[in-house]
């Protein structure tokens, strides 16, 4: 039995007509019932020792009240059967920041806190990995409280305007309507963090610029935070381009997905360029997310463990070795 320290821990485990309960059982074997604030778990004792493990995992979120997503159940069972436990732990104990609607933001899994330590100590940080690994919006939440505490005096957000099939040309407006649905990414992160107002305000003030690639070329960035997101869709030239841009005092986050470039075929994406030219260079951190750092829906998750295998069957068998012709 668990004794619950709280009506508002109780209420954080059995949120949704007790589903979180319910995923445990699914995840764990165990059986849970909770009456009044005392947690029963039954179960073989293995099933029993592995619920309560999860759930001390969990603790720091369930006994402030906090909601437990699916993602988090899947993160800290992950970390739990790695070993990982007393790094997970960790996790829970790092706010990076509070929404504008007052949610406290934390890395939600091993490798994101990966990239936010990376980020707090390089210059240049690289971040590749699948969709919904929470690359974009933590380095967005990184460039805001280094605003915040007058590390730097701006943000700088960019991304390359591809995508398959559609060219800006067809799109109506001018060219910052044409430009808008493909930064849009990036202005959902800024609203959930300082709210709508107050990044218009800033956006006005010329603190957060949010830009298409093309506008980069022939600037120094300097005291500056400058993220470049979608980078898969650069071109080589484009990604020397613009990481030649950062001046003094001012830091790089890159991220993208290599398994969603849009180039046309045969055309090398800066992205793997870089990622191939920049490993062990000083100063410069590439991180790698799996799809355990994928933080959106659990079917995401799936998705990407579906489309991976599929990716692996596909990738041709290496050319066999000819026999070697020397003279003996």
């Amino acid at each position: 039995m668990l004794p619950l320290p709280s009506t508002q821990a109780a209420l954080a485990l059995a949120a949704d007509a007790e589903a979180q309960l319910r995923r445990i059982e699914a995840l764990t074997g165990a059986r849970l019932v909770l009456r009044g604030l005392d947690l029963h778990v039954q179960g073989r004792p293995a099933q029993q020792q592995r619920v309560l493990a999860l759930l001390e995992l969990l603790r720091p979120l369930w006994q402030a009240g906090e909601p437990i997503r699916p993602v988090d159940l899947q993160t800290a069972l992950h970390a739990l059967d790695q070993g990982q436990s007393d790094s997970y732990g960790e996790l829970h104990q790092l706010v990076l920041a509070t929404s504008a609607r007052g949610r406290a933001l934390r890395p939600r899994t091993l490798g994101q806190k990966r990239f936010v330590d990376a980020m707090e100590r390089s210059d240049l940080t690289l971040a590749i990995g699948p969709a919904g690994t929470g690359k974009t919006f933590l380095a967005t939440v990184q460039a805001v409280r280094l605003l915040q505490q007058r590390r730097i005096e701006r943000l700088v957000l960019t991304r390359p305007a591809v995508e398959a099939g559609e060219r800006l040309g067809f799109l109506p407006g001018d060219l910052q309507q044409k430009v808008d649905p493909y930064l849009r990414p990036l202005y959902d992160a800024l609203h959930t963090l300082l709210g709508r107002e107050r990044t218009e305000a800033l956006q006005e003030k010329g603190v957060i610029e949010v830009a298409p690639l093309a506008y980069m070329r022939g600037r120094t960035l300097a005291d500056a935070f400058v993220i470049l997101d979608e980078a898969q869709n650069t071109s080589c030239a484009q990604m020397r381009m613009v990481l030649t841009r950062l001046g003094e005092n001012s830091r790089m986050v890159v991220t993208g997905d290599v398994t969603q470039i849009d180039l046309p075929p045969g055309q090398l994406s800066g992205l793997v360029e870089a990622e191939q030219v920049l490993t062990g260079v000083e100063g410069v951190a590439i991180c790698r997310f799996g799809e355990a750092d994928v933080v959106r829906h659990p079917l995401v998750q799936r998705l990407v463990q579906a489309y991976g295998r599929r990716d692996a069957r596909s990738q041709p068998p290496p050319a066999p070795r000819r026999p070697d012709s020397r003279p003996s």
